[in-house]
């Protein structure tokens, strides 16, 4: 049974920077995709970024190009979203994700989910 595990969410001042991390465990993920998206209160699921689970190769969406960067490790199973520069807009549940088609940001293209870690950005 596949699972995905968001932590390292929380509180950080706007200017700030915080790591994300997801565990994911449950089959082999070579030759996935695994996605960052995120949703603030009222809004939909947005896309933040993926990268590939074998030998990298990462897309993000616009609103976070160059402060937003994605990472695996792969003899630990997990994955990376290094947020820098963060605004009062990136105040969301940030969910990790695991699809099979690279460069697919709609939510509905990934198949499996975590139950996302809340981060919370002061102004």
């Amino acid at each position: 049974q596949v699972q995905l595990v968001e932590s390292g969410g929380g509180l950080v001042q706007a200017g700030g920077s915080l790591r994300l991390s997801c565990a994911a465990s449950g089959r082999t993920f070579s030759g996935y995709v695994m996605g960052w998206f995120r949703q603030a209160p009222g809004k939909g699921r947005e896309f933040v970024g993926g990268i590939r689970w074998s030998g990298g190769g990462t897309y993000y969406g616009d609103s976070v190009k160059g402060r937003f960067a994605i990472s695996r490790d792969g003899a630990k199973n997990t994955l990376y979203l290094q947020m820098t520069s963060l605004n009062p807009e990136g105040t969301a549940v940030y969910y990790c994700a695991a699809g099979n088609s690279f460069g697919t940001v709609s939510p509905s293209g990934y198949l499996y989910w975590g139950h996302g870690t809340q981060v919370t950005v002061s102004s």
